[in-house]
């Protein structure tokens, strides 16, 4: 259905990267911070190419010139609030090319929400500017919505439409809904195989979606697609390189969202997104690299990859990066049923022990000092826990909490880039979920490219003590190709860690229903990846009461 005649500019839900940013950036690095951060990082911080005013602006391209659909990338929709939720989209009628085809001319976007998918009636309509500086991406705070509220939307520049997205608001504050229905996946390596997971997950029914790292990986891309194969096409040379300009990392999402299997799911649901490592460098560790390369150089990389990740993600103002920085832990609620606690455990922790290689607990990852959230992200989480009222606090985040061994002896070593190489930060924030009473406590984990379910226990060392929360891990949309049912560890992990309930190395997501008395965990995987086309499958389904942790089988 056509769009109705070029609708009223709506200021107040139209977000203009541009009026913030300056003055964030001169709040954001202060005297102090400016000489602890390298001139590269800092000059980025100040003048990552923002929107320019008056004469020196961009020229604004007549969106009736259009002659390519430029939405080639999906729309996509996120961090629904009772009363607001961020639509997104970004125009590149040549996907593939570094300007996405539009030159440095900005461009005016319509965009318009409903409550019908007919769009009969609209309930907000407005415009947003594209701006070549955020790589023609545009991102609307839609405003004075109602809770708890399905709508539709969808942009138009000059005569094209893009596809029509599907949303939601949150339920009202103080309000009690009887269940919120969840999926959760991450790690979506490209060149491993087929988006198939994805498409099954446009088609499920749920409200939200947490994508909890790896949205995006660094590594080269080659012309036939790694294993997807392509047969009679092939991929441009800009993919066949490591990512490490801000270019670089622009191509690479426009790559991801090419899929129309991902395009698919971000239209069927709102995503709440947080990164892991591959969207800017495997492990690095906040401004250590992965290499021996100098730091101003890492922190440019960084600073890159943060703004193409913003670029490119239903993400509010509020997490638009500033040079190498960008806050992502942030909270949502729904209603008193649950709070989410959304961390970034990359940016600010401590660099891995013993040189990130598999090891047994010693001094070196004992260390108090060590941190995996920094320490204004760790204060933030326990004073939300004890001003929460919800009944389920939930914990989307990257790498395994819970202790996990690789073998059956008594030092058996343990993954150092993930909680466990943390003790002291892991031990910290089990003390502040006791010490606000935290009864419902589900953490949601990506990451590992398999799926697990944990007890989480008040001692990992002593099978009988209290169990005081439940960990999921995902397993990945791609990555790791098509897996195993049983990967070649599993009778030694499911020994060694008599608190792990399941262990399953297939591709796939997982599924929550939080209700008042339980939750359900449904962990869901395919076939195969490699060809597409594979059914969806239940692997394994688990329960968990409330104010009785402790997972039993469905």
């Amino acid at each position: 259905m056509a769009f109705p005649g070029r609708p009223r500019a709506l200021a107040e839900h139209a977000f203009s990267p541009h009026d913030a940013v300056l003055r964030a950036a001169a709040r954001h690095l202060g005297r102090r911070r400016f000489f602890t951060v390298t001139a590269a990082a800092a000059a980025l911080a100040f003048s990552t190419n923002l929107p320019a005013r008056g004469a020196a602006a961009a020229r604004e391209l007549d969106a009736a010139r259009l002659d390519k659909d430029p939405f080639t990338l999906g729309v996509a929709s996120g961090d629904p609030l009772p009363d607001s939720v961020l639509l997104w989209t970004r125009l590149a009628p040549e996907p593939f090319a570094e300007d996405g085809g539009l030159g440095q001319q900005r461009l005016t976007v319509e965009w318009e929400l409903s409550a019908s998918e007919f769009f009969a009636v609209s309930v907000r309509k407005g415009t947003a500017l594209a701006y070549p500086e955020y790589s023609h991406s545009v991102h609307v705070d839609v405003k004075g919505l109602d809770p708890g509220t399905e709508y539709y939307y969808r942009f138009r520049a000059g005569s094209f439409i893009s596809p029509v997205g599907r949303t939601r608001t949150a339920p009202a504050a103080g309000t009690d809904p009887s269940s919120l229905r969840l999926a959760a996946v991450a790690c979506q390596a490209y060149q491993d195989g087929y988006y198939t997971v994805h498409r099954h997950l446009a088609e499920e029914d749920v409200d939200v979606v947490f994508h909890l790292g790896d949205y995006l990986y660094e590594y080269a891309v080659n012309a036939a697609g790694g294993e997807r194969g392509y047969t009679g096409t092939t991929l441009p040379d800009v993919f066949n390189r490591e990512t490490m300009t801000l270019a670089d990392y622009r191509l690479r999402y426009a790559l991801y969202k090419s899929d129309a299997d991902l395009q698919a799911a971000h239209a069927a649901h709102p995503f709440v997104v947080t990164w892991d490592d591959h969207e800017t460098e495997n492990n690095y560790a906040g401004a250590v690299p992965e290499n021996d390369v100098p730091q101003d150089q890492f922190l440019a990389r960084r600073a890159a990859a943060y703004r193409a990740y913003w670029e490119h993600q239903p993400l509010r103002s509020a997490q638009l990066p500033q040079g190498p920085d960008a806050q992502l832990y942030r909270r949502l609620h729904w209603g008193t049923l649950a709070q989410f606690d959304i961390l970034d455990t990359r940016q600010y922790r401590s660099d891995q022990a013993y040189d990130d290689r598999p090891h047994a607990p010693g001094a070196e990852s004992d260390d108090p000092a060590r941190t995996i959230t920094g320490a204004a992200q760790e204060q933030w989480l326990l004073d939300g826990w004890k001003s929460s009222g919800a009944l389920w606090n939930v914990m989307p985040q990257q790498v395994t909490f819970s202790q996990r061994k690789f073998g059956l002896t008594a030092d058996a070593t343990m993954s150092m880039d993930a909680w466990d190489g943390y003790r002291a930060s892991r031990d910290r924030v089990m003390a502040g979920a006791k010490a606000a009473g935290v009864e419902n406590w589900l953490v949601l984990t990506g990451d590992v490219h398999v799926a697990y379910a944990f007890d989480i226990k008040e001692n990992f060392d002593d099978p009988d003590s209290k169990t005081v929360g439940t960990e999921l891990t995902c397993t990945s949309v791609a990555s790791g190709k098509d897996g195993a049912e049983k990967p070649d560890n599993w009778d030694t992990y499911m020994r060694a860690n008599p608190h792990m309930k399941f262990y399953n190395g297939k591709r796939g997501m997982a599924v929550v229903e939080i209700g008042r008395d339980s939750a359900r965990l449904d962990f869901k995987t395919v076939a195969a990846i490699s060809t597409p086309g594979a059914a969806l499958t239940t692997a394994a389904s688990f329960v968990t009461e409330a104010g009785a942790p402790g997972l039993k089988p469905a």
